[in-house]
């Protein structure tokens, strides 16, 4: 089973979360709440492991089908429910940009899988009752 440790360590709410690997995250509230703008927000952190578990499928995908991938580039937008508590992401766009000699149906088809059925990340935020969209660009 997966350890995190959580460390409070600059004012009341910016934290290190650090795995078992020792690769440390750092978090923090919002300045508005009494945050310091020490790290990435947690819910922003949501749309980033989404953006991660994503990018692995897609890469992974092309790279089985032998597409040549000079970049990759993700754009995650969401919003999330207003006056309730907790606040869930309800919509979110993602941009998948991708350069380089690569079949635009195969790079379609590899944001479908990993969307549809490979992402954890994106079947979690869907069982939470979030829709995802998505759009694929493929850049010579």
């Amino acid at each position: 089973m997966p350890k995190i440790e959580l460390s409070r360590v600059s004012g009341d709410y910016g934290f290190d979360a650090t795995d078992e690997y020792g690769h440390i995250i750092k978090m923090d509230s919002n300045p508005q709440s009494g945050g310091e703008d020490y790290g990435a927000r947690p819910m922003q952190m949501l749309l980033m492991a989404l953006g991660g578990c994503s990018a692995i499928d897609v890469l992974g995908i092309l790279k089985k089908q032998r597409q040549e991938v000079r970049d990759y580039k993700m754009i995650i937008n969401g919003d999330r429910e207003l006056n309730v508590e907790p606040s869930l992401w309800k919509d979110i766009d993602i941009e998948f940009h991708l350069y380089g000699n690569i079949d635009p149906e195969k790079a379609q088809k590899a944001a479908d899988l990993s969307i549809g059925k490979y992402c954890s990340v994106a079947a979690t935020l869907v069982k939470a009752g979030a829709e995802i969209k998505y759009k694929v660009f493929v850049h010579p």
